[in-house]
C-alpha cells in the first residue's frame, strides 16, 4: 500500500481546531504540501503558542470561533467548501475535564455534531476524520494494548466526551452516509510530544518551563505508562487515512495512531531522556498534588493500521524528545522557529527507516 503525500496538493482541506498545538502542526504540513488550507478554531489556548511564533495565521484561511457555535461554524464552513475535513476542535484536558465537565461535553460532543451537520448538509466533502484519542477506551489497566473494536467507556468527563464523540460519528455514518457520499474515520492517537506545546498539565511543556526557569521538574505520577509520540506521527496517519478513504471509501472506519511497543513508556523514563537531552543540569522529581483520577496503565494495539496501509512510526521516543528540545531551543535562542518546524517536517517525510 503506498501513500503518495503529493495527493494534497490543490486539495480544499478544512481543519477545526487549527489554532491548537496539534492542528498548527497540521496546518503548517499541509501548507507545504500545497493544499488550499481553511481553519476554523478558538483564539489559541496559550500564550506564547505555537500558531502565532510559526505565522500561520498570515499564510492560511483562518476563521475565530467557537465549535458550539453552529451558525458561525456553518459560515466559515461554505466559505471554504472543502473536500477533506479534519476535526481537531476539543477541550482536551483531564483534569481541566473535572473542572468544568459541562463545557467539555458541550465541545467534545455538540462540536463533533455541528462539524457532522456541516458535511450532511453539503456536497462538497468526501473524506471526514474526527481526531479523538486512546483514552475513549474502558480502560481496565490491561498490559496489552487496546484494539479498535474493545469497548468505548472513558470514565473522567474529557476521556467519556471523547468516546461520546466517537458513538456520534459512527451514528451520523450509518444513518446519513450509508452508501459511502462521505467516508469517515475516527483515529484514536497516543499522547504527543513536540516543539511548540506551551499547555498546562502536560509533561513535556512542564519539563520545558521548569528547566527555562532552572528549577526541578515536579512529575505527579512517573510510573504511568502511556503511548508517547512525536506530534507528526498522528498528523501524517490523519493525512493518510483521509486520502486513501477518499479515493477508496473501504478504507473508512476506526483506526488507533500509537508508537511501537518499546515507545510505549513510564511518565520518568520520558522525563529522563528529556533531561538527558536538555542537559544544563536538568532533573526531576516526584511530588504528586493529590490531583483527579487519571488511568495508570494505557497501550494501543495499532496492527489495524499498520496491516491495512503499512504504515509505521518513523522516529522513536528518542528521537521525538531530541527533535522537541532541538525546536524549544532554536526558539529561545530567537531563531526562525517557523523554518525549524519546516525543517523536522521535510526530515519526517524523508525518513525511510524508523530513527533512533
Amino acid at each position: 500500500m503506498e501513500f503518495d503525500i503529493g495527493f494534497y496538493r490543490g486539495k480544499r482541506v478544512f481543519i477545526t481546531g487549527h489554532t491548537g498545538f496539534k492542528g498548527t502542526w497540521l496546518s503548517r504540513m499541509l501548507m507545504n504540501l500545497g493544499a488550499q488550507v481553511s481553519g476554523y478554531a478558538l483564539e489559541p489556548p496559550t500564550s506564547p503558542n505555537l500558531f502565532e511564533i510559526s505565522g500561520m495565521e498570515r499564510q492560511m484561511c483562518s476563521r475565530l470561533g467557537d465549535i458550539r457555535d453552529y451558525e458561525s461554524l456553518k459560515r466559515a464552513f461554505d466559505e471554504a467548501q472543502p473536500e477533506i475535513v479534519l476535526h481537531l476542535a476539543a477541550q482536551p484536558l483531564v483534569r481541566e475535564s473535572y473542572k468544568n465537565p459541562a463545557a467539555t461535553y458541550e465541545t467534545n460532543v455538540m462540536g463533533t455534531v455541528h462539524i457532522l451537520e456541516c458535511i450532511r448538509n453539503s456536497s462538497c466533502v468526501k473524506s471526514f476524520v474526527n481526531v479523538t484519542t486512546d483514552k475513549v477506551y474502558r480502560n481496565r489497566e490491561w498490559e496489552w494494548g487496546y484494539r479498535e473494536n474493545e469497548e468505548l467507556n472513558g470514565q473522567d468527563p474529557y476521556s467519556n466526551s471523547k468516546s461520546c464523540s466517537e458513538l456520534v460519528t459512527h451514528s451520523y455514518r450509518c444513518s446519513f452516509f450509508p452508501e459511502g457520499t462521505v467516508a469517515v474515520s475516527t483515529a484514536r492517537a497516543g499522547n504527543v510530544i513536540g516543539g511548540g506545546d506551551f499547555a498546562q498539565d502536560r509533561i513535556i511543556p512542564d519539563c520545558v518551563r521548569a528547566a527555562m526557569d532552572k528549577k526541578q521538574i515536579v512529575l505527579r505520577n512517573p510510573y504511568s505508562t502511556r503511548p508517547y509520540q512525536h506530534v507528526l506521527e498522528p498528523v501524517y496517519a490523519y493525512l493518510m487515512i483521509a486520502a486513501m478513504q477518499y479515493q477508496d471509501g473501504r478504507y473508512a472506519g476506526s483506526y488507533n495512531v500509537g508508537p511501537d511497543e518499546e515507545d510505549c513508556c513510564r511518565t520518568g523514563d520520558l522525563a529522563d531522556l528529556f533531561v538527558k537531552e536538555w542537559g544544563e543540569g536538568a532533573g526531576w522529581m516526584n511530588q504528586s498534588d493529590g490531583g483527579p483520577h487519571e488511568a495508570n496503565f494505557l497501550k494501543l494495539d495499532c496492527s489495524r493500521l499498520k496491516a491495512t496501509f503499512g504504515w509505521r512510526p518513523r522516529w522513536n521516543l528518542e528521537a521525538a524528545v531530541a527533535r522537541t528540545v532541538e525546536w524549544t531551543k532554536c526558539w529561545l535562542a530567537g531563531e526562525d522557529a517557523a523554518e525549524c518546524m519546516d525543517r523536522q517536517i521535510q526530515e519526517f517525510l524523508s525518513a525511510e527507516e524508523i530513527v533512533r
